[in-house]
């Protein structure tokens, strides 16, 4: 089957590479310009540029993937099938209509769970225990075409967004296969979604990193899970005399086994090598690994060996100075 893929990011490769594999034909690639990146600000390529570049697979990268010169190339490529995961843009109807099997979309939720560009995220901040994939037939809506095929996985209590986002690429990659595989053999059952138990995954936003220590501590932590590694979960660690706060990332923690925690949210109950111990509303986080502002991540034992904490001192639930927009 002649393919055109389009999506940006790492999440589509694994996808691209069962492909090919698999003896499908990936016959053009569009993915998002490359754009300046890191504190550098320097343009980089993204991953699919440099599958694509390695592959030699053709490749454009349109501001709008709608604009007629998009279109014009992407139909000279003669496609039986649109594939697109992670692109980023909304296809329209011309596109959608332009091959013969039509567009499909892999989407990492158990659609019509998690709508939208956050489904990893918002799936580790509500403390699911399990989520999933989806490839469904695009239509006009987001993500609301009939599910063409599902897979679901559970969840480990630990598993981090980053993690979970690696995982899924690769169970994706086999579910993608099997699905095109059996289109062109009509061997697929659609199903429609049910628009009454649909929800919503927005982007997230800087700002919906920001730790609540009045909050539970297994919401916290999954706060902390479901934001690592970006936007990142921060924190601020209350000023000495006539210094201001200490921005820190929180890059792993764990809910602490400590039981019964009498002290106002945010305090420091308890620190050592096993991590630093902050009280939450009910429970108390035990944070093993941060990031202090300018710094690298080091262990909770490498930051109390630089730092003043013990136990009575202050993490802050503070707003970044920032707009808390997204990068």
């Amino acid at each position: 089957m002649r393919i055109v893929f389009a999506g940006s990011g790492s999440f589509g490769v694994p996808s691209l590479e069962a492909l090919l594999e698999g003896g499908q034909e990936v016959v053009l690639v569009a993915t998002q310009p490359s754009r300046p990146a890191g504190r550098g600000r320097q343009v980089r390529d993204g991953p699919i540029k440099d599958f694509a570049r390695r592959r030699n697979i053709p490749l454009i990268q349109p501001e709008d993937i709608n604009a007629p010169d998009a279109v014009r190339k992407i139909r000279q490529a003669r496609p039986d099938l649109l594939l697109v995961i992670a692109f980023g843009q909304k296809i329209g109807r011309p596109l959608l209509d332009l091959p013969p099997y039509g567009a499909i979309n892999l989407h990492a939720s158990l659609l019509p769970r998690y709508r939208g560009a956050a489904p990893i995220h918002w799936a580790l901040i509500n403390g699911d225990t399990g989520t999933g994939l989806t490839v469904i037939a695009m239509t006009d809506r987001m993500d609301a075409g009939d599910i063409l095929g599902q897979r679901a996985t559970p969840m480990d209590p630990a598993e981090t967004a980053g993690q979970l986002h690696d995982r899924l690429s690769h169970l994706g990659a086999r579910l993608v296969t099997e699905v095109v595989q059996g289109i062109p053999l009509e061997e697929i059952e659609r199903r429609r979604q049910n628009e009454s138990q649909a929800t919503s995954a927005p982007a997230l936003r800087k700002s919906d990193g920001r730790i609540l220590w009045d909050r539970a501590a297994l919401e916290i932590h999954n706060r902390i899970r479901g934001t690592t590694p970006w936007p990142g979960a921060f924190t601020h660690l209350a000023p000495a005399s006539g210094k201001p706060p200490l921005r820190l990332v929180v890059a792993r923690a764990m809910v602490s086994p400590r039981g019964d925690v009498k002290a106002e949210p945010g305090v420091v109950v308890a620190c050592g090598p096993e991590g630093i111990d902050v009280a939450a509303a009910t429970g108390a986080v035990r944070l093993l690994e941060l990031t202090p502002a300018g710094k690298r991540m080091m262990s909770a034992a490498d930051f109390l060996n630089g730092y003043k904490v013990k136990p009575g001192t202050c993490f802050l639930s503070l707003e970044d100075r920032a707009d808390g927009g997204r990068d």
